[in-house]
């Protein structure tokens, strides 16, 4: 049985991969910070802030290395030029980045063909009025995903960045989002999580051996104008 490993897994786009990926087949590592809604045999849940580094080392110490690992832990803030808080970009970087690295550098000595990384990320890795420090770190994981793929390639080892636009998620709601309102695409509505899951599961098919080192945007037309 093929086994996946996903952060961010108690809500939100994570908690929707991990439901696809059970009802695919596969056994499922989910690592969040509360418990998720659901249980299933095959399906263990480590509850664990993944951006805390010493605590994610432990935590990904009592998993067998899977084939895939699906990053889709986030967090989201708003702020303009002279409203930043350092110490919030810092809690994004651990989040988004960080967190990233850990696990891809942790597991993949031990990934062979077939295996499957999946970032995600968002639209505003571009830029994005507002929103630079979570904009800073998107951009990031594309110049990781990049970057690895270009040294896994050889192994057979796909890295790939799904970066969706506004999404219905919790995490539109957030604390903090007041300066910067999710605006609808021309598409006239919200992404939904199981569209953003339907092309986490292409990367992690057979018919994306050759998709690698790419950003995929999934915006409903917002990148349009």
């Amino acid at each position: 049985m093929k086994r996946a490993m996903v952060t961010g897994a108690s809500s939100g786009i994570g908690a929707a991969v991990v439901r696809q990926l059970l009802a695919d087949g596969w056994q499922v590592i989910g690592m969040s910070r509360s418990l998720p809604p659901f249980s299933q045999p095959n399906f263990r849940h480590l509850m664990v802030d993944v951006s805390q580094r010493s605590a994610l080392l432990a935590a990904l110490e009592q998993i067998e290395p899977p084939q895939a690992i699906i990053h889709a832990a986030g967090s989201m803030a708003a702020a303009t030029l002279g409203n930043l808080d350092p110490q919030r970009s810092e809690s994004l970087w651990r989040l988004h980045v960080d967190a990233a690295q850990t696990l891809v550098n942790h597991f993949t000595p031990t990934m062979g063909p077939g295996g499957r990384i999946v970032l995600l990320g968002s639209r505003t890795s571009r830029g994005a009025a507002g929103r630079s420090q979570y904009a800073a770190t998107k951009a990031a994981l594309v110049a990781l995903a990049r970057s690895w793929a270009a040294e896994l390639a050889p192994a057979g080892v796909t890295v790939n960045v799904v970066a969706p636009g506004a999404t219905d998620t919790p995490m539109l709601h957030q604390p903090g989002r007041e300066s910067s309102p999710p605006r609808l695409p021309p598409l006239g509505r919200l992404i939904t999580p199981q569209e953003v899951v339907s092309l986490v599961s292409w990367l992690l098919s057979e018919g994306a051996s050759a998709m690698t080192g790419q950003e995929l945007v999934m915006c409903g037309g917002a990148s349009l104008g």
